[in-house]
């Protein structure tokens, strides 16, 4: 195996008190409030010191079956902000839906995040999932798939316009002259699309990142073309090696076609990892966690997920012979179809494919040793598979803590990954350009009227 050039890019993926849904219940768990600050600053602390290149949260505007799983959110960019004054180097992604938030406001608050955090801000581009989300902003049905990305299309491209409406280094103090900005250097943008509009400018000045860094997660065809658009980190699920060299390839070409720089991307596919110092001692950690979702939750959960019933099928016998789900949902489509084929080519009992979801929600799962994880990471980034992975603890913040401890300092040792951060801002740590003003600028009409 030849070695690949560069290093791995490296995510903190916090999720409750782990990524397992039953983490919260096992005995290793945190124990702590999902929504206790203090529990969120320890692991972004320890994220820090594995030298991570960020930090990532998700967000979803719902509450669901909360009476027996952790459910419900801080909002994310609130949180980062507040653990960006306890971090000096981490990045700080929040994820946010472009269905149910404003232009406006949402550049607004990446901004602000951006300043307070000295340029480590991410916005993951989300367009949301549920109906329960749309009634919860009072709209019946939420709307259909591929409309959701052409309106995030336009509504990223007006939030790029506004953080441009400031020139940099707009900001002047003159007291002698009486001149708070530079004259000419804050414009209107006047943008009008076919669905979002906005005067501006924006009301803080252009982030010191230029842009936050722009993440987008999918993998269906109107997320590939949507992060060839317009992404800079791809988080993506993939359950195998070849899986990820074709999607890396595919998205590859469709940045060529888009004329963007192979580098102007990173590619990050989600992996769950549970360790132990010996293969033995890590399945235990595994089956302990899974011997805490019986087969008839297991079932619930493909139904739910799939939207089909399966209680006329046993929670032990292999998933039937179903209709395109993928094509019928309006949700995830590129997930419902990853799962239906890991359980065809793995062939999984349905109570096995749903302890997968609970597991992972359809991210690489590993089970093994530090040195057999370094082996899988080294092998998928020298392969062209990947340009780095996002981490998703099964526990938190047990399984955070013993990556740091035991996997980082092998990946080090390999040469793979930074012993100490380089830069400042999270485009230095993922070896991204700042965007220029208008950078991204698409050919549209737009006037700019001086203030």
């Amino acid at each position: 195996m030849s070695k690949r050039e560069g290093k791995l890019s490296l995510g903190a993926f916090i999720y409750y008190s782990g990524h397992h849904s039953e983490s919260w219940r096992h005995p290793s768990g945190s124990g702590h409030n999902p929504f206790d600050i203090d529990y969120f600053i320890e692991v972004a602390k320890t994220a820090e010191r594995g030298k991570f290149d960020m930090m990532f949260l998700a967000d979803y505007l719902h509450v669901s079956g909360a009476e027996q799983t952790a459910s419900g959110m801080l909002d994310p960019v609130t949180l980062l902000s507040a653990i960006a004054v306890h971090t000096k180097k981490l990045g700080l992604t929040a994820t946010s839906s472009t269905t149910y938030n404003e232009p406006f406001h949402l550049a607004r608050r990446f901004a602000t995040l951006d300043h307070i955090s000295h340029g480590r801000a991410a916005w993951n581009i989300v367009t949301s999932q549920h109906d329960t989300e749309a009634q919860n902003f009072g709209k019946e049905k939420h709307p259909e798939h591929g409309l959701r990305y052409k309106m995030a299309e336009e509504y990223v491209d007006l939030a790029r316009n506004l953080w441009d409406s400031w020139d940099d280094n707009a900001l002047i103090n003159d007291k002698e002259n009486r001149k708070f900005i530079k004259p000419g250097s804050v414009k209107e943008i006047n943008y009008k699309g076919e669905w979002y509009a906005s005067r501006g400018p924006l009301n803080v000045p252009r982030p010191p990142q230029g842009y936050p860094v722009l993440v987008v997660a999918g993998g269906s065809e109107a997320g590939i073309a949507f992060a060839a658009k317009t992404g800079e980190v791809v988080f993506t699920a993939s359950q195998s090696l070849e899986n990820s060299k074709a999607f890396y390839k595919k998205l590859q070409a469709k940045l060529a076609e888009e004329n963007r720089d192979p580098r102007s991307i990173k590619i990050m596919p989600g992996i769950s990892p549970i360790i132990a110092e010996t293969e033995e001692a890590a399945w235990e950690k595994y089956e302990e966690l899974n011997q805490l979702i019986s087969d008839d939750e297991a079932l619930k959960t493909v139904s739910a997920f799939l939207g089909i019933d399966l209680s006329d099928y046993p929670a032990t016998g292999p998933l039937p012979e179903l209709p395109d789900l993928a094509a019928q949902s309006n949700a995830m489509k590129s997930r419902i179809q990853l799962f239906i084929d890991s359980a065809r080519e793995a062939n999984l009992s349905i109570a096995q494919l749903g302890r997968k979801m609970h597991g992972a929600r359809g991210h690489l799962e590993f089970v093994g040793t530090p040195a057999q994880l370094a082996d899988l990471l080294e092998l998928w980034f020298n392969e062209y598979a990947c340009d780095g992975f996002n981490i998703m603890p099964p526990v938190l913040p047990d399984h955070l803590t013993t990556f740091v401890d035991l996997v980082i300092p092998e990946l080090q040792k390999r040469g793979l990954f930074r012993k100490e951060y380089e830069g400042d801002t999270l485009r230095e740590h993922l070896g991204l350009v700042r965007p220029e003003r208008n950078h991204f600028k698409k050919n549209k009409e737009q006037v700019s009227l001086q203030i």
